[in-house]
């Protein structure tokens, strides 16, 4: 334990720039993930057969392990961040697409009518009243999704990239030496308690944004 709190101690600005580096790589592949989903959701959740392809193609790539997608982007991309954020943007539509389609499938028609017969057009129903109605399930899906990718942005590390996988892998790759273990698990540790960070921030953000009637309705 002493050993523990000793690297923490002597390596702790670089530790707080690691995880920086780490919340901001999934962040901001969170925000063009969200944009991408929502903008797909949006053009397939009228159309059964459109929202199947669109889920289908996303989970698809689920299986895709992901040093098998960093290993395959690596020479389109090279080594860093480029690979690191096209691949947790990759992972992370998924669960905002499905939510996206799922929250907007599941506004009350009967709402929609009301919105046209005041003289609202389609985008102004869409603006105004779907998607402030879909607005949690929305948000759900990118909680989810930023679990997933700040697990999966500790792996980037093989690609050179951003955070505090580089960390836990040289912890690994010393094992026998006296910080090893020790660095392993600071990196473990870290990720684990900015992800509930993380999830607590889009908590908040969705109780300051989601009106009180939904909210209570959910």
């Amino acid at each position: 334990m002493d050993t523990l709190w000793n690297f923490v101690l002597t390596r702790r600005h670089q530790l707080l720039i690691d995880s920086y580096l780490h919340v901001s790589a999934v962040v901001q592949s969170l925000v063009v993930a969200t944009a991408i989903a929502v903008l797909v959701g949006i053009a397939v959740y009228r159309s059964p057969l459109g929202s199947s392809a669109a889920t289908a193609a996303a989970s698809a790539v689920l299986t895709v392990p992901s040093f098998a997608l960093l290993g395959l982007l690596i020479p389109l991309l090279g080594l860093g961040v480029g690979p690191t954020v096209v691949a947790l943007v990759i992972y992370a539509l998924l669960p905002i697409l499905r939510n996206t389609i799922l929250g907007l499938a599941s506004v009350d028609p009967a709402v929609t009518d009301a919105a046209r017969g005041v003289g609202m057009n389609r985008l102004r129903v869409l603006a105004a009243v779907e998607l402030p109605l879909a607005w949690p399930s929305i948000l759900a899906g990118m909680r989810i999704s930023t679990q997933m990718t700040m697990g999966i942005l500790a792996l980037a590390a093989y690609a050179k990239g951003p955070g505090l996988g580089n960390l836990i892998f040289s912890g690994l790759s010393r094992l026998g030496s006296p910080n090893a273990v020790p660095q392993a698990l600071t990196g473990t540790v870290l990720i684990i308690a900015l992800a509930l960070a993380l999830d607590g921030v889009l908590v908040l953000v969705g109780r300051l944004t989601t009106p009180r009637g939904i909210r209570d309705r959910n």
